[in-house]
């Protein structure tokens, strides 16, 4: 029986034109570096954003200081704040309306993310969401003490909600990273989506439950993926 569905933000629920990623790339590349965006998503999508901008720049095979990293992580948050105030956030196709179908039967929603806590609070009141109305929960990288691909964000959200246990959780995010760490939680389904920062070919990698190409497409997944852990026979010793 799932009782809880943790969702990724930007490029899962929250369609914010893949800013986040685009300001990484600025970010970095304004200390000097050339990295394309496509090398940029394929290391940071999903990630703790200082995290990522190490992991970026550990793409050209040289020794970076935790300095440089954390000097570059200040700009990108100066440049994405800007970023933020300008730009029309918008949810992702139906997200809420996913929210309410999954509440009609019973199943809670959080939003767990690479963000920190203020980044997604003022993410979520553009779109005009509350907790407690169209979400039950958010958790956040400033919120644990480690962050994705550990399963610290979705275990915080099982608190958070009363879930019984990670068996009863499923994880839907945009990048391997969200697959990597619902798995790491012990969730009895992961399922990756193409609506955002990485390709069906790129999350099949981490070999999800499924793959999804659109938000409402969750609620039949759920449904066939349930029946058929259901009717499975149990394993004997």
């Amino acid at each position: 029986m799932i009782e809880l569905v943790v969702f990724d933000m930007a490029g899962t629920t929250v369609d914010e034109g893949n800013v986040v990623y685009k300001t990484v790339r600025e970010s970095v590349n304004a200390a000097g570096y050339e990295f394309s965006q496509e090398q940029v998503q394929a290391v940071a999508a999903g990630k703790e954003k200082l995290q990522a901008i190490r992991d970026v720049l550990a793409l050209d095979g040289e020794v970076h200081s935790e300095e440089e990293a954390a000097s570059i992580f200040e700009d990108f948050k100066r440049r994405l704040t800007t970023a933020y105030q300008q730009l029309d956030v918008r949810e992702q196709p139906d997200a809420s309306l996913v929210f309410r179908q999954l509440r009609s039967k019973g199943i809670k929603s959080v939003l767990n993310t690479g963000y920190d806590r203020t980044t997604a609070e003022s993410l979520i009141d553009k779109l005009g969401w509350v907790v407690g109305r169209e979400i039950d929960g958010l958790v956040t990288a400033s919120d644990v003490a480690n962050n994705r691909p550990h399963p610290d964000m979705i275990h915080r959200a099982i608190a958070l909600v009363g879930c019984s246990s990670s068996l009863a959780v499923v994880k839907v995010g945009d990048s391997q990273i969200d697959i990597e760490e619902g798995k790491n939680a012990g969730c009895a389904m992961t399922f990756g989506i193409t609506t955002g920062a990485q390709s069906e070919s790129q999350l099949r990698e981490a070999q999800p439950t499924a793959v999804l190409h659109a938000l409402p497409e969750l609620i039949d997944a759920l449904t066939s993926q349930g029946t058929q852990l259901a009717s499975r026979e149990p394993t004997t010793v």
